[in-house]
């Protein structure tokens, strides 16, 4: 008896890993969570992959909102106050080593 196998085609729009989901977001707005409770939202226009080189992911965003979050202790009340600063930027290039959370800025 003979095992059979069947090769279904790959569509476009597949999606088999988290980079995936990255490449089908091209020309899209997206969110970005970095370190040091730091938010970006923006569209994404350029996505570089250097696997044999650095194992690191390139990505450019134009229009651009940078949100800060600081945490800050009331010394009358003891009480924490949030504060979100949002910074508006035309162009982020952002620097990330391939499935983790480091990166750099600019």
């Amino acid at each position: 008896m003979t095992e059979e196998t069947h090769n279904a085609p790959v569509e476009p729009n597949a999606v088999e890993g988290p980079l995936d989901l990255v490449r089908l977001s091209l020309d899209e707005r997206i969110y970005v969570k970095l370190r040091g409770d730091r938010e970006l939202h923006g569209k994404l226009h350029v996505l570089l992959l250097f696997p044999a080189y650095d194992g690191h992911l390139n990505m450019v965003l134009g229009d651009v909102e940078e949100t800060i979050t600081v945490v800050e202790i009331n010394e009358e009340t003891y009480e924490e106050v949030i504060r979100n600063i949002t910074v508006l930027e035309s162009q982020w290039n952002f620097t990330s080593e391939k499935n983790t959370s480091n990166e750099e800025r600019r």
